[in-house]
């Protein structure tokens, strides 16, 4: 169904119930919105248009002689015809640009951070999907920090830099990390980090290097601690903040059950993870209402999501929010899109 398939009257109507359910999270009825100086209609004839309106599918009542509340294809006709984009506020805007800041930090963490700001700003669970590391290999280096920790740090073909703080054994010389930089980098060939990760590791395993014990041990954990980035298949990272949000919004007290299997959705985390490498692979911002989405048919809960770039424009992941079906959608819609633009600056 499209809005324009409403005359006048029921649209009016239609928009001053979505938007006062939005705002309260409480059933509309007839009174109040003959009330509203643009409605300009009795009780009567307001409770006439409800009820054409949920006939059609838009509304529904929650109870009997209670207000009206929109459908899920109903807030699906409203998103789409009928809202009116607002935008966020210079000081929304300060907090997500200092939180994307990448000096001195690897992507991994510029997206956490990131994430955290988007959950806190829109009162949501933020989640994002880190890009596996597909670009080829130009340098790794071991380095130490002193007091047995060490630092992995990866150069990459396409100029990204990542590092990861190590673990060093009892008792490794000084000498162990020039060995152990040495020993990769002379294996690398241009290879990805997956392909490096299984031929170091099966040299390693099977002892068919010249290196020492120790060094050998260094090796091993320097890339074993990358394989968080290629999990789920090699899709990529999926990190999540703010699950407590969920927990704030009144009707969560009546949907434990849903909540709770939410949760256990985003724990197993592999279908919120093709979720979003589905947006990734396609421009636009989508929103998913509901049953929309076949991950969260159970949680009545709504999915905003936008792709990111890199510097050479290619989309390489997805940036979002969940939250109840009563968002603001105004608000969180262009949140989640200015975050996702700001990631794309970033790396």
């Amino acid at each position: 169904m499209h809005i324009q398939e409403l005359n006048s009257r029921s649209r009016a109507i239609f928009r001053q119930v979505v938007e006062l359910y939005l705002s309260t999270g409480a059933p509309i009825g007839s009174r109040t919105i003959s009330k509203i100086p643009e409605v300009q209609l009795s009780p009567a004839s307001v409770r006439n248009v409800l009820a054409d309106l949920e006939e059609i599918g838009l509304l529904y009542a929650p109870h009997t002689s209670a207000g009206r509340m929109p459908t899920e294809i109903g807030l699906r006709l409203f998103v789409d015809g009928l809202l009116q984009i607002g935008d966020i506020s210079s000081e929304e805007r300060a907090s997500i640009e200092a939180h994307c800041l990448a000096k001195g930090r690897s992507m991994e963490e510029v997206l956490t951070e990131a994430t955290s700001a988007l959950s806190g700003l829109s009162h949501c669970t933020g989640v994002v999907l880190v890009p596996k590391l597909s670009a080829p290999l130009r340098h790794i280096e071991f380095l130490t920090l002193g007091h047995r920790r060490g630092l992995v740090v990866l150069v990459f073909e396409n100029g990204m830099v990542e590092n990861r703080i190590i673990d060093l054994p009892l008792g490794l010389p000084p000498s162990a990390l020039t060995a152990a930089s040495n020993y990769v980098n002379t294996r690398l060939q241009d290879k990805t980090i997956e392909e490096a990760i299984a031929l170091i590791g099966k040299e390693v395993e099977t002892h068919q290097t010249e290196l020492d014990r120790l060094t050998a041990s260094v090796v091993k954990d320097g890339l074993a601690i990358w394989s968080g980035g290629i999990e789920s298949g090699g899709k990529g990272l999926l990190i999540v903040r703010g699950r407590a949000n969920l927990l704030e919004e009144p009707a969560a007290l009546e949907n434990l059950e849903r909540i709770r299997q939410l949760f256990d959705d985003l724990e197993s985390k592999q279908e919120m993870v093709g979720l979003l490498e589905l947006v990734s692979q396609g421009e636009g911002m989508r929103i998913y209402i509901g049953a929309e989405s076949e991950l969260f048919s159970l949680s009545g809960s709504s999915v905003i999501v936008s792709p990111y770039a890199n510097e050479a424009g290619k989309l390489i992941g997805a940036i979002g929010v969940i939250g109840p079906t009563r968002l603001n959608y105004a608000r969180v819609i262009p949140m989640v899109d200015y975050t996702a633009k700001m990631i794309g600056r970033t790396l």
